[in-house]
């Protein structure tokens, strides 16, 4: 089988060299010089020969693939971004609520690949198979305001719809057996609702049908944070739980029952799932493993994981891209290439005791799925999770356990709903214990370790270097030791240099959250956040600025200060609080939203009505109550001014022309060498006015993919007129500026 191998990673290698580093008009003459080469065979013989031609053909196969389905299917689909068309849609999935409506994934007729079309709220109402005739805007789902996003394309959505007319509802094919898994996954969300509660349910219902929305802030910051978020992605450890279960009712000795049970159950299980490149890998897998026997072949794990790579790229190439797929493989194959030799390693190659075997074999999963899956967190995620080890072995258990008497207590309440609500006891309980123990372990002081230090990436480096080394040399388990003792000095050090980085009397860093604001002041050991809120939903600011603060040093944050109450400036709040203690908050007026928010987390918090002045580590915060007026809510927001001796640094918030002059008129600002622009660069922000009468030095951007301009031209020339030295963070990314008296 391994020559089935051979040709499918082949064919992967080829997908991706075309997905990250080929241009496009190079694909077609690459394909013909891996043809060529693969046409070596008539000279070699043997394995060599024959390995020869396998990789030629795979890699060929897969550029000229990645040719035809971007000629076929992107760029058709691209072609009628701009334009407004009469569509007939079939939704694939049932809708999901959005700010403004709901949203779907559908096919349409005469357009190739699929759309996410953006409703009004009575497409939640429909069911997967029915129809939706409407007059749509469409826009190309790759490229979203100049800012290239793979998320839609891996998934194979081409086009963004969105509705301009009243659509029009049809039973379609709702009918059809095709959507009887998509049902089923509906009715067993509903089941669970019934069976459990709160974050219980949320955790039950993600961990059986992989839907994470119902989950809570808070606890979904405590499974991420603890390095426990894996179990709610359907993958081979649930697919290993299904099997588990068919394994029991039918005994270990019929095989031929378990593989005719389980290759349709894991089909099945795939698309009520929704058919994520992890699960698909893991079915694949185990439909390979399962089936290999029975056709008398042996069951080869580097072949089964090369042909399920190869049957997902070879429905959508642009599924490479797709972070899902790539940390659910890297993962396995650390786990297939590593995990034994690691369980050798800590053994000591001799029989151990079921306690010793169990700790083992769990630590040996847990470094094998990281050793290639730790550069991807890394590059996607900024995080590398210390404490993965030891959370997988106190919580993986109690997951398999969940899982399979969830399942059990899911099904009976189909039948009788008092048996399902007396077995869903076990799970609840579970469920219960890993969310307390995620809670718990998301706690513990260096857990996880953030990649917003900038020194981490070497020390990521030299700890593959290190490790490889000792690989390669001669020894026992006395160099792993060496260079593990050597790997943990280097982290100490590291994150000692992460942290005294910011050493001036006063430290403001920008934080590049696209569309909105989010600015971390540091002077000694105080901390404090103006605004954290993005407009665009592909970035997550509370995140990043949990992340940027402990990275700081930062334990506990001692003032988050909110402008004003636009999302921009406040939608990472829970986020932040999640991840993150803060004593005091302050804010320009009452919201009872907000208040709310904030009360659920045991914040303090207080309104600033009048000046207020902060003594803040070598520095100083003065905040500036509101000074405009309406009902606009940028006009009623707080100016904050820090400051370190004679270095300051002004932040507006979003409020106009108008009110700035307000602002200088009540209060004396002094000459600033530091301005946050307001309102994200509008033309109706950052006026003649206030650059004349603060004549700052230095000016930051905070801002982001946007529909209004901003930053605008007048902007930029009124600053380009003063000579200000420019920083904009949707160019420069995350800026950090230091102040010294």
């Amino acid at each position: 089988m391994r020559v089935l191998a051979t040709f499918t990673a082949s064919f992967a290698a080829g997908i991706f060299l075309a997905q990250y580093l080929l241009p496009f008009e190079w694909l077609l003459p690459s394909a013909a010089v891996c043809f060529v080469l693969a046409c070596g065979r008539i000279f070699l013989r043997g394995k060599t020969g024959r390995r020869l031609l396998l990789i030629g053909v795979g890699l060929a196969l897969a550029l000229g693939w990645n040719c035809l389905h971007t000629l076929k299917v992107q760029q058709p689909a691209v072609a009628l971004s701009g334009s407004r068309q009469t569509v007939v849609m079939t939704l694939c999935e049932y809708a999901t609520p959005t700010e403004n409506g709901a949203k779907a994934t559908v096919r349409a007729e005469d357009i190739p690949g699929k759309l996410v079309y953006y409703g009004d709220p009575a497409l939640l109402e429909l069911r997967p198979g029915q129809t939706v005739t409407d007059d749509v805007y469409l826009e190309n789902a790759a490229c979203i305001r100049e800012e290239d996003v793979t998320a839609f394309t891996s998934k194979g959505v081409f086009l963004l719809a969105y509705s301009r007319g009243e659509a029009v509802f049809g039973e379609g094919s709702m009918t059809s057996l095709r959507w009887w898994p998509a049902r089923m996954g509906r009715a067993m969300q509903e089941r669970l609702a019934v069976l459990f509660e709160g974050d219980i349910a949320a955790f039950m219902t993600a961990l059986l049908t992989g839907d994470k929305s119902g989950l809570s802030v808070q606890a979904s910051a405590d499974l991420s944070e603890a390095g426990l978020y894996h179990i709610l992605a359907i993958s081979g450890m649930h697919c290993g739980f299904l099997l588990t279960m068919v394994t029991a009712l039918a005994g270990k000795q019929r095989r031929r029952l378990i593989a005719a049970t389980m290759i349709p159950l894991l089909a099945f299980y795939a698309v009520l799932t929704g058919g994520s490149p992890s699960v698909l890998r893991a079915c694949v897998m185990l439909i390979l493993f399962l089936a290999a026997p029975l056709f008398g072949r042996e069951s080869d794990a580097p072949t089964a994981l090369f042909t399920a790579l190869f049957l997902i790229l070879l429905v959508n190439p642009f599924a490479a891209a797709s972070v899902s797929l790539q940390m659910s493989f890297a993962a396995m194959a650390g786990i297939l290439w590593l995990t034994p030799r690691l369980y050798r390693l800590i053994t000591g190659g001799k029989k151990t005791g079921k306690v010793f075997s169990f700790i083992a074999t769990g630590i040996s999963t847990t470094i094998g799925a990281m050793v290639f899956t730790a550069p991807l967190s890394a590059l996607y995620f900024d995080t590398f999770h210390l404490i993965s080890a030891l959370s997988n072995l106190m919580c993986l258990w109690a997951a398999t356990l969940a899982f399979i008497f969830g399942l059990a207590a899911t099904a009976a309440a189909f039948l009788f709903q008092p048996l399902g609500l007396l077995i869903a006891v076990l799970p609840r309980v579970l469920a219960g214990l890993i969310l307390a123990a995620a809670h718990v372990l998301a706690a513990i002081p260096g857990h996880a370790i953030y990649f917003t230090n900038p020194y981490l990436k070497y020390w990521l480096a030299f700890l593959y270097v290190l490790f490889t080394a000792a690989y390669l040399l001669r020894g026992g388990r006395r160099k792993y030791v060496l260079a593990t003792v050597l790997a943990a000095a280097m982290l100490v050090v590291t994150l000692w240099l992460g942290q005294n980085r910011y050493s001036a009397a006063l430290d403001a860093v920008v934080l590049d959250v696209g569309q909105g604001q989010c600015v971390l002041l540091k002077s000694e050991d105080e901390f404090a956040l103006v605004d954290c809120g993005s407009a665009n939903s592909w970035y997550d600011p509370g995140t990043i600025a949990s992340q940027h603060l402990r990275s700081a040093g930062c334990t506990e944050l001692d003032y988050l200060i909110l402008t004003h109450f636009d999302a921009d400036h406040t939608n990472g709040i829970s986020d932040l609080l999640s991840r993150m203690t803060v004593e005091t908050v302050l804010i320009p007026e009452s919201d009872d939203e907000l208040l709310a928010e904030l009360d659920a987390f045991g914040v303090s918090v207080e309104t600033i009505y009048d000046l207020r002045t902060l003594e803040f580590g070598l520095a100083e915060l003065t905040i500036f109550p509101p000074v405009g007026e309406g009902d606009d809510t940028n006009e009623r927001g707080l100016s904050v001014l820090a400051s370190a001796g004679e270095q300051d640094l002004l932040l507006t918030g979003d409020m106009s022309t108008a009110t700035e002059k307000r602002l200088l008129k009540q209060y004396r600002l002094p000459d600033i060498e530091v301005l946050m622009a307001g309102h994200h660069g509008s033309k109706h922000s950052t006026s003649t006015a206030l650059l004349d009468a603060l004549k700052p030095e230095t000016v930051c951007i905070s801002v982001g993919s946007n529909n209004y301009g901003h930053p605008t031209a007048e902007v930029l020339r009124r600053l380009a007129e003063r000579a200000c030295v420019v920083y904009r963070t949707d160019l420069h990314g995350t800026v950090r500026i230091s102040l010294n008296d």
